[in-house]
Order: structure tokens, then C-alpha cells, then sequence
């Protein structure tokens, strides 16, 4: 009795092992849940459903058919890429015309100057100035020339309600820094790392306002926005966004670029 009780025991689980799904089942539907999203346009969980099925190592015919599958898709993805970056290489020519490229042995990379905020068109003159570099990294600076020191380490730009400030940086720190020159003063505050707080951005929304700005510090300045100061402002955005897309694409490439077989 106890010899039938083995047997059919045996047999039970025999049964219940052929009823579940092979590996090679199990990744079929990975497959095709893959094809049906890619029908449906939606590669990036199609690739997720592909690579899945390594998951199932006796899956081998499925197994082939998701590395052909990927390799197909992200060709078609790295194809995609590249030719976006050649737009964006040809946006990046379009918007560096107002730009002069400098860079001295104080630079680690490329600085954007713009035209219209050269050395010149900051001689006595209290004004805010947009630093950008070739990696697409932006900021702003709040400079300050008069008789007295202001001790300024904040900047607001408003008009009417509207308004934005940046974060206050302490002076003599290594982003507030002051000079002088026979009787006259000059401060420098760089919003760097994202300290403007959005002031670049307000500003380049709001061109088309009368914009003001006041200095604040132990005392305090108010300026109205040049033209092309704005102008300097939305130029610098934009080729700063179009840098560090850029620089993104040329990662996703490479990336994919080491996914798709030699062709």
C-alpha cells in the first residue's frame, strides 16, 4: 500500500508539472505583449517586455527573436537620435550668432559672451549680466558700480505684481566679491547652481514688461532692464537649452550605439 501511495503521489506531480507553462511559453507572451506595443508606438516598454525574457533561460527560440527584436528598435531609435542632433547642431549655429566664444587660462571651458554685454557695455554702469559656458551651464550675475558700497547680496526683478528674487548670497563670499577704483566701487554677485531662483527665466517671459530691478543689500539700488540686457537673457536660454540637449543626445547615442550590431 505504501509502495501504490509513492506511485500515485509521483504521478500527481508529474501532472501538475506538465500543466505549467515552459519557459519558452512564458516568454512567447513577453514577445508578444512586446509587438503589441511597439504597434502601439510605446518602444520603451516594448524593449522592457524584450528584456524580460532573460529571465526565462531555456526560452531560447524567444530568447533570439526579443535580441533581434531590440536590436531592430533601437537602431530605429539611434537612427531617430541622430538625426536630431543634427538639427540641434544646426539650431546651435543659428544662436550663437549673437555670441562671441572666449576662453582664457582663468577658463576650463568655453565661455558664450553676448555682443551686446561685451566689456564695453559694462563700464559705469550698474547692470545685470547672463554667463553661460559650452556645456550649456547658466547663470547670473548682479553687478554694481557707484561712489558708496551697497553691500548688495540679493537681486529682485519686478513689474507691477510680478515679480522674482534670487537667493541671497553673503558677501565676501566666493560669489560676492567687491573692488574699487579711485573713488568709485564695484560689486559683483553671482546667482551660480541655480541661485538665481528663477530670475533668468522670469526675465526672459517677461522681455516684452518694463522690467525693474533693485539691488539689495545694506542699501539699496534700483535700475531699470536694458533691451538688450533682456535680449542678452532669452538669447542665452535658449542656446543653453539647445547645448545641453545637445549633450544629452550625444549620450543616448553612444549608449545605443553599443545595443545595435555593426551594420
Amino acid at each position: 500500500m505504501r509502495r501504490i501511495g509513492y506511485f500515485v503521489f509521483g504521478l500527481a506531480v508529474l501532472l501538475v508539472s506538465s500543466c505549467k507553462p515552459s519557459d519558452e511559453k512564458k516568454a512567447a507572451i513577453r514577445l508578444n505583449n512586446a509587438k503589441y506595443l511597439l504597434e502601439k508606438g510605446d518602444t520603451t516598454q516594448a524593449l522592457l517586455q524584450l528584456d524580460s525574457i532573460a529571465f526565462y533561460p531555456e526560452a531560447v527560440y524567444s530568447a533570439n527573436a526579443a535580441k533581434n527584436l531590440s536590436a531592430e528598435i533601437n537602431f530605429s531609435i539611434l537612427k531617430r537620435k541622430q538625426v536630431e542632433l543634427d538639427s540641434v547642431n544646426a539650431l546651435i549655429t543659428r544662436l550663437e550668432m549673437p555670441f562671441e566664444k572666449q576662453k582664457t587660462e582663468f577658463d576650463r571651458y568655453v565661455q558664450y559672451i553676448h555682443k551686446k554685454q561685451n566689456l564695453q557695455s559694462g563700464l559705469n554702469r550698474s547692470f545685470i549680466k547672463v554667463h553661460l559656458d559650452e556645456r550649456g551651464m547658466i547663470y547670473l550675475s548682479s553687478n554694481y558700480f557707484g561712489k558708496s558700497l551697497l553691500n548688495h547680496y540679493a537681486l529682485r526683478v519686478y513689474d507691477e505684481e510680478l515679480s522674482a528674487k534670487t537667493d541671497s548670497i553673503p558677501v565676501g563670499s566666493e560669489e560676492n566679491r567687491q573692488s574699487d577704483f579711485m573713488e568709485y566701487k564695484w560689486e559683483k554677485v553671482a546667482y551660480m547652481n541655480g541661485k538665481d531662483n528663477g530670475v533668468l527665466r522670469f526675465i526672459a517671459d517677461n522681455a516684452g514688461r518694463k522690467l525693474k530691478a533693485v539691488f539689495i543689500g545694506r542699501q539699496q539700488q534700483f535700475i531699470v532692464l536694458e533691451e538688450y540686457d533682456k535680449q542678452a537673457v532669452k538669447d542665452a536660454i535658449a542656446l543653453s537649452d539647445a547645448l545641453k540637449r545637445r549633450t544629452s543626445l550625444s549620450t543616448e547615442i553612444k549608449a545605443l550605439e553599443k545595443k545595435v550590431p555593426m551594420q
